[in-house]
């Protein structure tokens, strides 16, 4: 599942914001809360992971000792399997899960304990559906219910609704206000060339750092404390996974060029197995979709700068999504717009994807010599 999440912290991103023109918004908002989300997310920061720990020592310190012992150790087992298989275990289950209702912590377990009938059918149906993820999935199941209820016998509940406190009762009605001005789906179908459903939710989580996660359908999780200008990112990003059909000949035309190429690879091969797009495949997906949000934000003025953006984010990682990004600016696709499978298949065949075009790009959008594109060094 890995693959389709995207990291967005708040230290990643400068705060730019602009108000857009209100004309004929077609995107139609939904802010919600999930009790049912948050307690996935929190077996990243249950797992001990300073990946995931460091953002809540004091909700830890809180839980921890009152976890059953078998529910940690069923714990201790999950995690490693997933980090044996390069795999986000809570975004993950987030993602594979969606498709039932999950708006508690009770909610989650009835889904867990119906699977076949309350998850299974809305998963197989979805853009993400695999095989393999879900065998494992019900290979998993009793380890993870013993996690779940043991959080519900910990008080998770009581937990989360201290921790959250008041936040709630002003962030989504200021935050509601504040979107109704920006059309993002609009933009994303003048990019993708495809039209989009013009809903578009929002779960706002206490313990989703440092993800923001696409889940089935056209709704994705940020974080309730993160600033306006992230959540607008998130929002602009999450609904273009994937750019196109990732088994499509779009896909298959740019691997088959960029598998020819050593920085990616190597990129793939040696970047923190944390952040995800763990394949080729994985980046790809990733990157033309920062590439194209990249172009929303701009239009719609809640954007940072290309090269601050692409030095900060998972360690400078994106060195694709940074080319892909030069190449539609140098053919005005961010203001033309068009059919993005034609425009990839057509870089694809033209060479525009090959290594020398595509890392001058990546050079001059970074401000990186092209030969220090990766790793970044230090400044």
């Amino acid at each position: 599942m890995n693959r389709r999440q995207l990291f967005l912290t708040a230290a990643a991103f400068a705060a730019v914001s602009a108000s857009p023109a209100l004309a004929a918004i077609r995107t139609q908002w939904t802010v919600s809360l999930s009790e049912g989300f948050d307690a996935l997310c929190f077996l990243g920061p249950l797992s001990g992971k300073d990946f995931y720990a460091r953002y809540y020592k004091d909700e830890l310190a809180d839980i921890l000792p009152r976890m059953p012992k078998p529910a940690m150790e069923a714990m201790a087992s999950l995690q490693a399997e997933a980090d044996k298989e390069n795999q986000l275990l809570g975004p993950g289950l987030c993602t594979l899960m969606s498709g039932a209702w999950l708006d508690t912590l009770d909610a989650v377990i009835a889904a867990l304990d119906a699977a076949e009938t309350a998850i299974l059918p809305p998963y197989k149906a979805s853009a993400y559906w695999d095989q393999k993820d879900w065998d494992q999935f019900i290979a998993r199941r009793p380890r993870l219910r013993l996690v779940l209820d043991g959080l519900r016998q910990a008080g998770f509940v009581e937990l989360r609704r201290k921790a959250m406190g008041p936040t709630a009762e002003t962030r989504l009605p200021a935050l509601r206000q504040k979107l109704a001005g920006y059309d993002v789906i609009a933009e994303q179908e003048r990019l993708l060339g495809r039209p989009l459903d013009a809903s578009l939710e929002i779960v706002l989580l206490w313990f989703n750092k440092p993800h923001g996660i696409r889940i089935q359908g056209q709704r994705f999780i940020t974080g309730i404390v993160w600033p306006d200008e992230i959540v607008l990112r998130n929002a602009a990003h999450e609904v273009l996974h994937p750019p196109f059909p990732m088994d499509g000949p779009a896909a298959k035309a740019a691997l088959a060029v960029l598998d020819q190429d050593a920085l990616l690879k190597k990129i793939v091969a040696e970047h923190d197995p944390s952040f995800g797009y763990n394949s080729l495949e994985g980046l790809l997906n990733e990157d033309m979709v920062e590439a194209l949000e990249q172009i929303v934000s701009e239009r719609l003025g809640f954007a940072v700068e290309p090269h601050v953006r692409w030095e900060r984010a998972d360690d400078g990682m994106h060195v694709l999504a940074a080319g892909l990004y030069g190449l539609l600016k140098a053919d005005g696709y961010d203001r033309t717009g068009g059919n993005l499978e034609a425009w990839t298949i057509a870089a694809a065949k033209g060479g525009k994807l090959a290594p020398a075009t595509l890392h001058a790009k990546a050079a001059e959008v970074t401000r990186r010599p092209v030969d220090q594109l990766w790793p970044v060094k230090a400044s």
